[in-house]
């Protein structure tokens, strides 16, 4: 085979790579552009907690001028307090529940049903972070679907509405809530794991320094011991 053979083959495989290469980071960019819900779950009835609905901007000549935000009621979220955005103006939307909630305050008639966020703008490559407390989540669902309008200052509405079904993600996925079983305290449920495997990490780390203490010591007294009797031995050859 030539150089000049050679080299041709070498660049017709570079551009190949490079061309895979593209085309799989497009694919990833692509299926990460749609809306999505922070943390990821929450232990059911979890009360004082946050969530955080992440925008990004997928359009390159267009900016993001709406996000309306559905809550589910038939599994109503309790207790919705918005965080002040920077631009942005937040109206929630409260509708009558068909099954009032009994809580320890009283009975619930009422819940949030829609957040919308308007008068900001997310340009091309951009996100924005909407951030909503919540007083309590419903303990009786394994899973919250926030279905999702991001509409576009060209007219364009993208529409994340589609619930998963178990196998691939759809075109247009919902941000989704994961509900687990577990302490129902405001730490979301990732958190918690971390947490108790730092706990292990850290006891594991405790019992090996307390085993290397203790090791030190005996090779000490071991080493005394030794010197001693080369003491006594010395002493008894001179005399």
């Amino acid at each position: 085979m030539s150089a000049s053979t050679s080299h041709l083959i070498g660049r017709s495989a570079g551009t190949v790579a490079a061309l895979a290469a593209t085309t799989v980071l497009l694919a990833a960019g692509a299926a990460s552009a749609h809306v999505t819900v922070h943390s990821e779950s929450y232990a059911k009835g979890a009360t004082d907690g946050v969530l955080t609905f992440r925008v990004p901007n997928e359009e390159d000549s267009a900016s993001t001028t709406k996000v309306q935000v559905f809550l589910p009621t038939d599994h109503p979220v309790l207790g919705v307090l918005v965080h002040p955005q920077d631009g942005w103006t937040a109206k929630v939307t409260t509708s009558k529940l068909k099954t009032p909630v009994k809580t320890d305050d009283g009975t619930i008639t009422e819940a949030a049903s829609e957040i919308t966020f308007s008068g900001g703008k997310i340009g091309a490559g951009q996100y924005e972070d909407f951030t909503v407390a919540f007083g309590q989540l419903p303990d009786d669902t394994g899973q919250l679907v926030f279905k999702t309008l991001q509409t576009y200052s060209d007219g364009k509405v993208a529409r994340w509405i589609e619930e998963p079904t178990g196998g691939d993600e759809p075109e247009n996925p919902a941000p989704v809530l994961k509900l687990t079983a577990g302490d129902a305290s405001g730490a979301p449920a990732s958190a918690k794991t971390a947490s108790a495997s730092a706990t292990k990490t850290a006891d594991a780390s405790d019992s090996t320094a307390r085993g290397l203490g203790i090791a030190g010591l005996v090779v000490g007294v071991l080493g005394l011991a030794a010197a001693a009797f080369a003491l006594v031995r010395s002493r008894g050859a001179r005399s």
